[in-house]
């Protein structure tokens, strides 16, 4: 190996490990730093997106080992993710090559400054866990959003598991730091899992710059996991405010 591609090992390992800590403590957002930073070392965007994936079930595997020990999942919910999900998902991966990026990365950039407005402007929003009931209304609009969100993380990937956790507290009643388990392992593991196989099929994957990038995903997903149960749903919801702000904003400057 030489100098030149060792340091471009390590500057990846050190991307995944920041955009996948942060992704793990504040419930999404390691796209913001990690997707960008794929493409401008040099990969078209259908390369980077289904690479970035692959990459990021790492996250969740991460975050996966320290949050089950802490029984942060909820058996019928992560059913009802998974089932509304998974399909929202292989749609919006199959359709990802028509959609207009520059378009669509304006409206997501919108979407998501609204999210962190949303939460900010609701102090108590998501500090304590209060599960909604499971009846017949709150699984079916439950369900059709979270397929909905499934589209975008097959399609756009950035900002999708922000979006996820903000519907998990607001319309699911979880406390955020609840709401981030969910989020990293099933988003993390389930969706992004399904998305890299669909976009592996169709699209390159640069195999070269997984193992740098998985090693950091799994590092982060685990530190950024161990940081939200330990600091609690106040910091993690504060950490989600000025995650989607910034991503947000980073979403429309990369638009125009």
């Amino acid at each position: 190996m030489s100098v030149v591609e060792g340091l471009l090992q390590l500057a990846l390992g050190l991307i995944a490990l920041v955009a996948n800590a942060l992704s793990a403590f504040a419930g999404g957002g390691a796209g913001l730093v990690q997707l960008p930073a794929l493409i401008l070392l040099g990969l078209p965007f259908a390369t980077a997106l289904a690479t970035h994936k692959l990459a990021s079930v790492a996250l969740g595997l991460g975050a996966a080992s320290r949050h089950w020990r802490a029984s942060s999942l909820d058996p019928i919910l992560s059913s009802l993710m998974l089932m509304a999900g998974l399909p929202g998902v292989w749609l919006g991966a199959n359709a990802v090559l028509a959609v207009p990026d520059r378009w669509a990365t304006a409206s997501l950039g919108l979407l998501t400054l609204g999210l962190g407005l949303y939460s900010a402007r609701r102090p108590e929003l998501g500090n304590n866990n209060r599960p909604t009931p499971l009846n017949r209304r709150t699984v079916g609009i439950g369900a059709a959003v979270l397929f909905a969100i499934g589209i975008l993380n097959g399609s756009l990937t950035s900002g999708t598991g922000l979006f996820v956790t903000l519907w998990l507290v607001r319309w699911f009643g979880l406390s955020y730091t609840r709401a981030v388990a969910h989020t990293l392992i099933l988003v993390g593991l389930a969706w992004n899992g399904t998305g890299a196989l669909v976009l592996g099929f169709s699209g390159e994957i640069r195999w070269d710059w997984l193992p740098a990038l998985v090693t950091g995903s799994l590092l982060g997903g685990y530190l950024g996991a161990h940081l939200s149960l330990e600091k609690g749903s106040r910091m993690v919801k504060r950490a989600f405010e000025w995650l989607s702000l910034l991503m947000g904003v980073s979403l429309l400057i990369r638009s125009i």
